[in-house]
């Protein structure tokens, strides 16, 4: 990367090889055999390190020419946001608060495994080596919490609890069964039985004495920090997640009309599952009597179905859906995951296909009423259709548009528009079905508003129905997800807690969703009559990642 003579497109899928040669998480993630053996470096050298790659590659960027064209501007005006954004919340030491229950550095040590080839003995050699240097891992990371500590930048309680809890789901102590380690490595060769297993106890044995010492000695320290970060981290950890400076006021107040509107869409869809029936009857009923699965092997196979049924129904109709792009696995988190469904995409190479992930937190009896949406939101048409397609493209766009530059709000509001666009052709036609669609929208415009309305201390508006007046702390975030969420209170908790440890990040689905919403109907007026939303929909999932400062022009402009 020395030549200032090179392209912004070369910068930047240069910067994507030079860090997955860093980082072997991006290299798991990537599908490169590069660093199999390694664990991610999390100390405050290894942090320092990939700041130092970003400040190279933003000087080169400095000094690049014009790029070659549409393609080639618009990589390099991502690859200069993404990286200013990341270098602001670094040198901030934003790093050094990082614990969270969801997507921190911690994970990266376990969710590394989950991405790795185990098809060969030469494969599960280098588990027992990244198992091995687990432990190492762990000390670095103790490093740069303690270095945290010095500098007074210290997470708080509620993070720290979240944390040792899901630390102890890993160990497997809680539930007197196997930590995750040792059932990973049980499908493992047989003549490499005793190096896998002694890897995996040392591995476990490493995460219990981690948590051991955020109990006794980081957790005293975090006694009083506050749950909130205030405006200025805030709006940091808001560009990083939207690729934009929200104007968080007028998101706050937006998201307050949205509530009202949906609110009174849920009680009227209440009303059509049960005549009569007040919006928790409604929920108590589909509950009860509604369409229910038993077991997790069979929720997941049931969710596998209903993905496969969704490609079949959009493919030719409303997108062209072929080759890898069908390709999307439905799988059970296992314990010490997130609360929230998630997905993860696939290898560059496709040998990994896009995978969806159900929690089922202690569940057996699963009501599949608030899970349809959900997975049109996971899987097709939103995060695979949509993060599968970009790795399809990666040599029309650039490596670096369709992985690291990735921003939150974008897919996630595409995941949010998939739903709506399922409601729209007709998937959610089912009185239960459309209430749980309804209710996923109100789980994200309460995450626009406590999110904002906790970390800022705003005020909750006068025509409130909930607390009008007061300001908003996580006690009332809690109590307002209870009341209008509806959600089992473990899935509350954990929303409230993923909120106040990963600021930002949860405004993005609503905001995100705006975007591509108002971007579609600039087009559509635009084209007038001639307007092909099939068309549209597959440029639209074709153009690689953008913020939300430029994503509705440019899918205005489709």
């Amino acid at each position: 990367m020395s030549d200032a003579k090179l392209t912004p497109r070369q910068i930047a899928d240069a910067y994507v090889e030079q860090a997955a040669a860093q980082d072997p998480s991006i290299a798991a993630a990537l599908g490169e055999r590069v660093g199999m053996d390694r664990q991610p470096d999390l100390s405050p050298e290894g942090f320092e390190a990939k700041a130092e790659l970003d400040r190279t590659t933003l000087a080169l960027l400095d000094a690049a020419p014009a790029g070659d064209g549409p393609l080639d501007e618009a990589c390099g005006r991502l690859l200069r946001e993404r990286l200013t954004a990341e270098l602001a919340c670094h040198d901030a030491g934003d790093h050094f608060f990082g614990l969270r229950p969801l997507n921190s550095p911690l994970h990266l040590l376990r969710r590394i495994f989950t991405l790795m080839s185990t098809e060969t003995e030469d494969d599960w050699a280098n588990v027992t080596s990244r198992l091995r240097a687990l432990p190492g891992a762990l000390d670095g990371y103790r490093s740069t919490l303690r270095e945290g500590i010095s500098r007074g930048i210290v997470s708080a309680p509620r993070q720290v609890a979240a944390v040792t809890g899901q630390l102890t789901a890993w160990t497997g102590e809680e539930g007197g069964t196997a930590s995750w380690f040792s059932g990973f490595v049980a499908d493992g060769p047989e003549r490499q039985r005793a190096e896998l297993d002694e890897a995996a106890l040392r591995a476990t044995a490493a995460v219990a004495e981690f948590r051991d010492w955020l109990r006794s000695d980081y957790a005293p320290v975090a006694v009083g920090v506050p749950d909130a970060v205030g405006p200025e981290r805030y709006l940091r950890f808001a560009r990083r997640a939207t690729g934009a400076d929200v104007d968080v006021t007028e998101a706050y107040e937006w998201a307050w009309t949205e509530f009202h509107r949906t609110l009174a869409e849920m009680e009227d869809a209440a009303r059509k599952v049960l005549p009569g029936a007040s919006l928790a009857q409604a929920v108590a009923h589909l509950n009860s009597d509604g369409h229910v699965i038993e077991g997790e092997e069979g929720i997941r196979a049931w969710l596998q179905e209903l993905m496969e049924e969704a490609i079949e129904a959009l493919d030719g109709t409303h997108f062209d859906i072929s080759g890898p792009l069908r390709q999307v696995e439905t799988r059970i988190a296992p314990p010490g995951s997130s609360v929230a469904p998630h997905y993860s995409g696939p290898s560059l190479d496709f040998s990994r296909p896009g995978r969806t992930y159900l929690p089922t937190l202690g569940q057996q009896t699963f009501p599949t009423w608030r899970l349809v949406s959900t997975w049109y939101h996971e899987g097709v048409p939103g995060h695979h259709l949509q993060l599968a397609q970009w790795v399809t493209l990666q040599d029309r766009l650039s490596r670096y548009q369709v992985t690291l530059g990735k921003v939150s709000a974008n897919v996630e509001g595409w995941a949010l528009y998939a739903e709506r666009l399922m409601h729209e052709l007709g998937f959610l036609a089912d009185p239960g079905r459309y209430l749980g669609y309804l209710g996923k929208q109100m789980l994200r415009i309460i995450r626009v508003i406590i999110d904002i309305g906790m970390h800022l201390r705003l005020a909750i508006p006068a025509d409130s129905p909930f607390h009008p007046g007061e300001r908003w702390t996580p006690e009332l975030g809690l109590e307002f997800m209870a009341a209008y969420e509806g959600s089992t209170p473990a899935r509350q908790l954990g929303e409230v807690t993923r909120y106040l440890g990963w600021p930002g990040q949860a405004i993005g689905y609503k905001l995100g969703e705006r975007a591509w919403l108002a971007g579609r109907e600039a087009a559509r007026r635009r084209h007038g009559a001639a307007f092909d939303l099939k068309s549209w929909h597959m440029a639209a999932i074709s153009q690689g990642s953008f913020g939300l400062d430029d994503l509705t022009d440019n899918l205005a402009g489709l």
